[in-house]
């Protein structure tokens, strides 16, 4: 790992506040990468990743946005730039929204990042290497009526983004983080969201990164009373995309809806984790995720809905679906509960399986050619997750979806 820290302890040492850095780093030495004995890592292909593969950059590196990404800040009220985890434009913040570039910035959980992420070991590389977070803050009763667009381009070895959204008592607005290039990089970026009481916050998430990157992600949402999180995930690029998703719904009220949605063709792997935390009573937790895979991909789902002692009338559900596009794809789905209350309701549902045939008997027999029965399905399978975007950016988002489904080869069983 000699290159690969040389550069780190190099960008460390140039950094205002070096110290932190260096425990962050130290942390993170102690812990090493994880491997595949390790339960939440036991489906990584982590035999092919090399950190000296990589190395950490100093300065941003040039970048043009793609058509996808032009088009989606066409659509958008005020665009954030990050390039290789640096804010390069902060854009023009309308009335009642500020953007800062803070350095050593403490997690909206109340504690330190690294107390906060001591257990994760790409969180705590996040931490050391992150140039700094970016922070939008939207003020008390303001309501952002388009869209703030965040767009993440890597074009250099590697980009620890950390980015915390905060929205102040009855506030709203609609965020998306979107991350686009990283070719032969890894992408390591981290997101918080602190949701006020009464304020409401839609999120979505899109990763189209290169189908040869290293994307592993974590975002954490904290949510007041009364609060509503509504958080879309959509994974389509990166050789290994990892997206851990938590939300703690930490006083009456709260409510977080999260959606996942996940492509993979070739011999890509979507990891996908989420933590549904109820802390206080009468909160709600609606978890939906679905994805396809074809060719020798896979996918691997792993939901924990967890219930604390006194929670109670907690209404906490998960379901996933899989849908298998090739004989040679494989999807593993692993539900958990851990419930400490007996006033409460929760479920939990998954599926993994082919094209239904019935179904795609019933479009041949009205004249419908197989491979358009088959594109048919599988986008009425993902339709269900894109109409939940906002009316602004769901057009766009279904649009280059269905381009990404158009290149998948299905093989019926």
């Amino acid at each position: 790992m000699k290159i690969f820290a040389d550069s780190a302890l190099s960008f460390i040492s140039e950094r205002p506040d070096v110290q932190d850095r260096r425990r962050a780093w130290s942390s993170f030495q102690e812990a090493g990468l994880p491997t595949t004995s390790d339960e939440v890592w036991r489906y990584a292909p982590l035999n092919d990743l090399s950190l000296d593969d990589f190395t950490v950059n100093s300065f941003p590196t040039e970048h043009n946005d793609s058509e996808f990404a032009s088009q989606l800040c066409e659509r958008a009220g005020l665009v954030v730039r990050v390039v290789d985890g640096f804010c390069v434009d902060a854009g023009s913040a309308p009335d009642g929204v500020r953007v800062e570039v803070v350095e050593n910035a403490s997690s909206v959980s109340g504690t330190s990042m690294l107390k906060r992420y001591e257990s994760d070991t790409f969180a705590l590389l996040n931490n050391a290497l992150t140039p700094a977070t970016t922070v939008v803050s939207i003020g008390d009763g303001v309501n952002v009526e388009k869209p703030i667009v965040i767009v993440n381009s890597t074009s250099g070895s590697s980009s620890f983004s950390s980015t915390q959204i905060k929205l102040g008592r009855s506030s709203s607005a609609t965020v998306v983080e979107y991350f686009e290039g990283g070719a032969d990089a890894l992408v390591a970026p981290l997101s918080e969201y602190e949701i006020g009481d009464n304020a409401s916050l839609q999120l979505i998430t899109y990763q189209r990164l290169s189908q040869s990157a290293w994307h592993v992600a974590r975002t954490s949402g904290f949510l007041h009373r009364d609060a509503r999180l509504r958080q879309a995930v959509i994974g389509i690029g990166g050789h290994y995309n990892r997206s851990r998703n938590d939300a703690e719904m930490l006083d009456l009220g709260a409510e977080n809806e999260l959606r996942t949605t996940f492509l993979g063709s070739g011999s890509q792997v979507h990891d996908f984790r989420t933590h549904q935390f109820h802390k206080a009573p009468r909160t709600r937790s609606t978890l939906l995720s679905k994805g396809a895979v074809a060719d020798e991909s896979r996918s691997v789902y792993t939901g924990l809905i967890e219930i604390e002692k006194g929670a109670k009338r907690t209404d906490a559900r998960q379901t996933n679906h899989n849908l298998l596009l090739s004989p040679h794809a494989h999807a593993d789905s692993v539900p958990n509960l851990d419930i400490r209350e007996n006033d409460v309701v929760c479920a939990h549902a998954s599926s993994v399986g082919p094209l239904d045939e019935l179904q795609r008997w019933y479009l041949e027999s009205r004249g419908v050619t197989r491979s358009d029965a088959e594109r048919l399905m599988i986008q009425g399978f993902f339709y269900e997750m894109l109409t939940t975007l906002p009316h602004e950016l769901a057009a766009l988002v279904e649009q280059d979806v269905t381009s990404a489904l158009a290149l998948v080869n299905v093989v019926a069983p």
